[in-house]
């Protein structure tokens, strides 16, 4: 059986599963990202997802010293606005140029790998792991995908996610959806006792 991984991976998308290393457990906020082998954890299973070819992955290993405080940035950089987004609020020109200035700092190229054609970015090792990132949150925004993130109606979750049906309530039933019933089967016994 597979071991089920400690990151709540519920979107799909590398941006918003990076946002999502940060959740609430017993009314405390924890950073799942809190050390560079945690980093190094996430990278391998969203290398594992597909969101980006190994050779990265054996480059961020080697330098993941460097690559940490970055992501961790773009990460908050990245809750602010999607949090925003969440809320209602337009995406921001500043948001657009951010990302598209993260882009710029380690361009796409195409290489030949296995008789495969990759997109690589080239660049520093943190640039180019923050310009993947960059580019699944323009195309989140290309699918007018952001228009429907959510913020999870659990008031203590800090999760999103994308509702693609416009009736979800929860970041996941798993994590929040579940707990919301026993809560509520707990009352309903309490008050019919």
């Amino acid at each position: 059986m597979k071991e089920e991984s400690k990151f709540p991976l519920i979107t799909g998308n590398i941006a918003l599963d990076l946002v999502n290393t940060e959740l609430v457990r017993r009314g405390q906020r924890h950073d799942l990202l809190h050390s560079e082998g945690e980093l190094l954890e996430w990278l391998k299973l969203m290398r594992e997802k597909g969101c980006f070819h190994k050779l990265l992955l054996d480059e961020a290993e080697e330098q993941i010293h460097f690559i940490f405080p970055d992501l961790i940035n773009f990460r908050a950089l990245l809750r602010v606005n999607f949090e925003a987004i969440a809320d209602g609020k337009a995406i921001s020109d500043f948001f657009f140029s951010l990302l598209e200035d993260k882009i710029e700092q380690a361009p796409f190229i195409y290489k030949l790998h296995n008789n495969k054609l990759l997109s690589l970015p080239i660049g520093s090792i943190g640039g180019k792991i923050i310009s993947i990132i960059a580019l699944d949150v323009l195309k989140l925004i290309e699918a007018n995908k952001l228009q429907k993130l959510k913020k999870c109606s659990n008031p203590d979750c800090v999760l999103l996610f994308i509702d693609e049906t416009g009736r979800r309530k929860w970041c996941s039933m798993k994590i929040c959806g579940n707990r919301n019933k026993a809560a509520r089967f707990q009352q309903k016994k309490f008050e019919n006792s």
